[in-house]
């Protein structure tokens, strides 16, 4: 199954969901649907954040799973968070 695309690939705008499908029953809710904030992050910014989960939260454990130092991991973690922060602003905005 494909990843689903969060920019529009003409302009660069944030796609916005239009038709949702039930691939058992087929029935489908059509509108236009805000994506959450997470599906926003890139999907290395996703799969980190899946990682800090799996770690519960821990930034230590991050730094041992991913071979790198404590702040390279905060400094990461702080970006994702200025980025989560700017997707939830336009979706309000």
């Amino acid at each position: 199954m494909k990843h689903l695309p969060t920019n529009c690939p003409s302009c660069g705008q944030t796609l916005s969901v239009k038709r949702l499908a039930c691939p058992k029953c087929e029935t489908e809710v059509e509108g236009l649907f805000l994506l959450p904030a997470l599906a926003s992050l890139a999907r290395e910014d996703q799969e980190f954040i899946a990682q800090f989960v799996q770690c519960s939260g821990s930034l230590k454990d991050m730094a041992r799973r991913l071979g790198v130092s404590y702040p390279t991991v905060r400094n990461r973690l702080d970006d994702i968070i200025e980025r989560l922060k700017t997707a939830e602003g336009v979706q309000r905005g």
